[in-house]
């Protein structure tokens, strides 16, 4: 065969090969007698719909898809199906009436990178219902809702408050300072103890963390994610998998460490139960015990990221929104000086801090800081709404789409903290407030975080004024976020003013 005829028969192969995944899709789009599947843009062969979404933040485009296709429909990220689900009625309806059936953690291929199936996060089956009632179980047992882990956040408000006064009223940059406070939290339910804001290991530790977050939501990944066999050109890859075992190979230090000191009648942490119900199994023999290196590894690298990285950037975006609203910050100190006074602040005065209450909550609506939930996947064939979702699809909750819905929110695109407030300034719930989604996979440490907020967020206020930097306005802050798996703001400094 010439030179010339390989080439024709192997552009006829790639046609033919293009022409059969064309018929399969049409063909399999509908199954006769099942029902109709949720409707979306017509993919491209192999790149589906890739290339009308905007990589690097692709809830505004799913948002937008929304408004044309209705509350669910399908978009394909390369060969991949995906269903999205979007507005408040639509995602607790799923999450919640049918949340066995969407209850399946989707693992992505960077997921299954990160914890091979182990741990809390991205787990399914007996791994994740062991592991979940487990770290339930330690979170109360630690403190989560009591008055323990209340006065573990009100001492680590102080360190914070020092940290803050460093700066001498100079702009700074409020992320590492920030994060490493939220950060001792979890460090004292995981490991015990609180570290120091100077401790080059604990440094490091956070800023690998929130390095990983950002960079998991970057267009690149979202690619690897559709065609894993890039995996070896993408230097993204390459550092998420660097900073994911040099934290892993800490935390094996850190249980090693605990191991030897280790007393089963006197937990210190969640380390420590973890490792006391490991070697129970162990002496019993039960070798197919789930408490084993992998699933403490992974349960500790799951809790210490979610518990750095999300309360850490929701409050940061607190103090943004301060600085950018000061006629909002201004109601906030002026409630809390008349409620509160000089006594520190504690979590039974959220009931009487109204408006307070309600800057905090609108800042989580705002910030908006998870807008895709991780993706969920059915557990069996699903007839939802009037649509047929088969077993093991890809489903995605657009959080973005519940907290922005405008038939649940007056002023959805502003920061107006009167959606939590009804006719005589009271606090009032909302429905559509589920910036922690909602059902089987709902936050686990949601109650932690809402305490941490609100104890963060009044101390902070209570002994600063947050501005822009000298000669900046408030208009010059930006309040469109970065590129990340959650949203953190944009790049930016503030002052903190000490209050007299």
């Amino acid at each position: 065969m010439s030179l010339q005829e390989g080439l024709l028969m192997s552009c006829a192969l790639g046609l033919l090969c293009i022409l059969v995944y064309v018929c399969l899709y049409c063909f399999t789009s509908n199954t006769p007698g099942q029902g109709k599947e949720p409707p979306g843009p017509r993919p491209l062969p192999v790149l589906g719909n890739l290339l009308q979404l905007d990589l690097n933040r692709p809830y505004e485009t799913l948002c937008e898809l929304s408004k044309k296709y209705g509350s669910v429909f399908t978009v394909h990220f390369g060969p991949k199906k995906v269903v999205v689900l979007a507005g408040y009625k639509t995602v607790k309806e799923a999450l919640v009436n049918y949340a066995e059936e969407f209850g399946d953690r989707d693992i992505l291929p960077i997921f299954h990178d990160f914890n091979k199936g182990h741990g809390i996060l991205f787990s399914n089956g007996e791994t994740w219902r062991e592991m979940r009632r487990f770290v339930i179980t330690k979170l109360r047992d630690f403190g989560m809702g009591k008055r323990v882990i209340e006065e573990k956040i009100q001492e680590e408000t102080l360190y914070l408050i020092e940290e803050f006064q460093c700066f001498n009223g100079a702009a700074f940059d409020t992320a590492q300072p920030v994060n490493y406070a939220v950060s001792n939290i979890i460090s004292a339910i995981v490991y015990g103890n609180r570290f120091d804001y100077a401790d080059p290991e604990f440094k490091a530790r956070v800023n690998r963390v929130n390095k990983s977050v950002e960079v998991t939501g970057y267009a690149s990944i979202q690619v690897y994610n559709s065609f894993p066999w890039l995996r070896p050109f993408l230097w993204s890859w390459k550092l998420l998998m660097k900073n994911v075992e040099d934290e892993f190979e800490e935390i094996r230090q850190q249980a090693r460490g605990l191991q030897e000191t280790l007393n089963p009648q006197d937990c210190r942490g969640f380390i420590d139960s973890f490792l006391s119900r490991k070697q129970s199994a162990e002496t019993r023999g039960h070798n197919d015990s789930l408490f084993h290196e992998e699933n403490l590894v992974y349960c500790v690298a799951n809790l210490f990221g979610a518990g750095t990285d999300t309360t850490g950037t929701t409050l940061r975006w607190g103090l943004l929104f301060m600085a950018k609203y000061p006629q909002i910050q201004d109601r906030v100190q002026q409630e809390m000086d008349r409620v509160i006074g000089g006594r520190q602040p504690v979590a039974e005065d959220r009931k009487t801090l109204p408006y307070t209450n309600a800057v905090i909550h609108e800042t989580q609506r705002m910030a908006n800081i998870l807008p895709i939930s991780i993706p969920h996947s059915t557990s069996c064939d699903v007839h939802f709404q009037s649509f047929f979702i088969k077993k093991g699809t890809s489903v995605i909750p657009l959080l973005a789409s519940v907290l922005r819905d405008e038939t649940e929110w007056e002023k959805p695109y502003s920061f107006n903290p009167e959606h939590f407030l009804d006719d005589k300034g009271q606090f009032v719930k909302r429905d559509a407030f589920l910036p922690f989604s909602a059902g089987r996979r709902a936050c686990l440490g949601e109650g932690l975080a809402r305490m941490e907020l609100f104890l963060f967020f009044t101390t902070l206020l209570q002994r600063f004024r947050f501005t822009p930097r000298p000669g900046a306005s408030e208009d010059e802050l930006e309040i469109r976020p970065a590129v990340g798996f959650t949203l953190t703001p944009s790049p930016h400094k503030l002052c903190a003013i000490w209050r007299p």
